[in-house]
This record gives structure tokens, sequence and C-alpha cells, in this order.
């Protein structure tokens, strides 16, 4: 009798891996998470000069990605930046349990929005933007040009004393002619040329392109920094977490590099200074 349950059991196991492969693949782009903390940080002006970061925390899983999901040990890296905006990009959400990114928001006092990219069989993975300040509206962009890599943008407005800000993080696609459409698509994009805006994110910028190309041609604006390396995180060779900048000015920018960050995920968070200009009068 055990052996015939047991033999009943296989198909029901496969019927089920089956379906969820179904379900992960029927998963389209979505904005999912929008979320103002328990306890809120210190307010402060969105004004003069403020810290942002990008940071690819590689589904919570480590520098090899060979691990079990562990937040914990990116959420300590993200308190070591002590930023006040941050784009994250591969951040996985369990399907059950803990929400690792709403604990990590409650934990420093930031607002959350989240887009979900894809499913996966431990969640739904996708890009995030921490803000210390309230999200007054969110857009999801959908990225997904090519049929083997889903991609999002989401992009959030901040709005404090008459100051606008739209924070936009993003993940693009490995391939360079996909990438260079997603790169149009953001830098046409309506929202995005009416208001100060930081493109902050993965953009996979692995050698000169067309995409990197157009984002260096109309966003940096002269700046004479050199992006730093961030990948792979134990010992950095290519600068693929950029922070891009329209209306504001980036001030400095380096890779944070210290012992934790180099076994959190494959990434180093990158980390700039931006000054923000005077609010617009309305």
């Amino acid at each position: 009798m055990k052996a015939r349950e047991q033999d009943d059991e296989m198909p029901r196991r496969r019927r089920s891996l089956r379906g969820a492969r179904r379900a992960a693949e029927a998963t389209s782009p979505h904005l999912s998470l929008v979320r103002a903390p328990t306890r809120p940080g210190t307010e402060r002006p969105l004004a003069g000069e403020i810290r942002v970061a990008t940071y690819n925390v590689h589904r919570w899983t480590g520098h090899n990605g060979r691990s079990r999901p562990d937040p914990a040990r990116a959420a300590f890296v993200i308190s070591e930046l002590e930023a006040d905006l941050v784009a994250l990009q591969e951040v996985l959400r369990p399907q059950h349990g803990p929400d690792p990114l709403v604990s990590l928001a409650d934990a420093l006092g930031l607002h959350v929005a989240f887009a979900t990219t894809r499913a996966h069989r431990d969640g739904h993975i996708g890009n995030a933007v921490l803000s210390r300040w309230p999200i007054a509206s969110v857009t999801m962009l959908d990225l997904s040009y090519s049929r083997l890599e889903k991609r999002v943008a989401v992009a959030v407005q901040l709005t404090h004393a008459q100051q606008a800000l739209d924070v936009v993080a993003t993940h693009l696609a490995l391939a360079d002619r996909t990438r260079h459409r997603q790169v149009r698509s953001l830098l046409d994009h309506p929202r995005l040329r009416a208001t100060p805006t930081l493109l902050m994110g993965d953009m996979n910028a692995w050698r000169n392109c067309r995409a990197t190309r157009a984002l260096e041609r109309e966003l940096v604006e002269g700046a004479s920094f050199e992006w730093p390396n961030s990948f792979p995180a134990a010992s950095p060779v290519l600068a693929l977490d950029r922070i891009y900048a329209r209306g504001v000015s980036i001030v400095s920018i380096d890779a944070h590099a210290s012992r934790a960050a180099r076994r959190a995920s494959d990434h180093l968070p990158v980390v700039a200074r931006v000054r923000l200009g005077p609010a617009a009068a309305r």
C-alpha cells in the first residue's frame, strides 16, 4: 500500500512543479509595493547635498550566489551607506514568511516602492527604491523588449517644500541591442524629462556600447569623474553599477568596499554625493 501511495504521489508532484513553472512564466512585470515605514526617520529638507546609492543585492545570496538567502548581510551593508536614497536590484521578496524588504525599510525608517520583474521559485524578484522622503507617486516602466529577459524600471517622485525629484531604479539587459532600446525609452520618457532626475542601477555596462554612449552624452554633461568598479565584489574590475543625473549635480561617486560589502553580494554598492538645485517656484 505504501509503495502505491508513493507511485501516486510522483505524478502529483510533477504536475505541481509544472504548474509552478507556468505561473512563473506567466507573471508579468508589475508594481507590487508602495509603503511608508512604521516609524519614519528624521525628516530633512529635500535640498542642498544628499547621499544616494545603488546596490544589486543578488537575491540576498552573497558574493557567490550559492549560499542560502541571508538578507541580514545586505541589510547591514545598506545601513553602512547612511544614504538618503537607495536603488536596489535583484531584490527577492519571498512567497512565505517575513518580507526582508519591508523589514529593512522599517529598520531604517525609509519609504519603499518595489516593482516585480519576474517570478522566482522562492518568490518575486525586482527593483526597489528606498527613500528618506515620502513617495508622492510611482510609475513602473516595462523594459522587457526581449522574450528572454524581463526588465523594468521603477520611478518614484519625491516632493518636499516645493522641491521635486524623480528617482529611477533599474537593471538593464545583458544584450547590447536590447539595452540600447531600454536606455532610449528612459531618456525619452516625458515624465523623466520634465523633472530633476536620478537614474540609478545595474546598467550592465561591461563595455562601451550605444547605450552607455547615450547615457554619457545626455546625462553626464561634462563631469570629470570616473565610474568606480563594482563587479565582482571580491575584486571589482567592471563598472556595472552607475548613478546618472539630469538637473542635479553629482559631487562625488565611489564604490563602498567594506569587508561586509565584499561578502554580501556579487556587486559592491556605489554611493554618490548629489547637490540639488534651488526649489522651483510654483
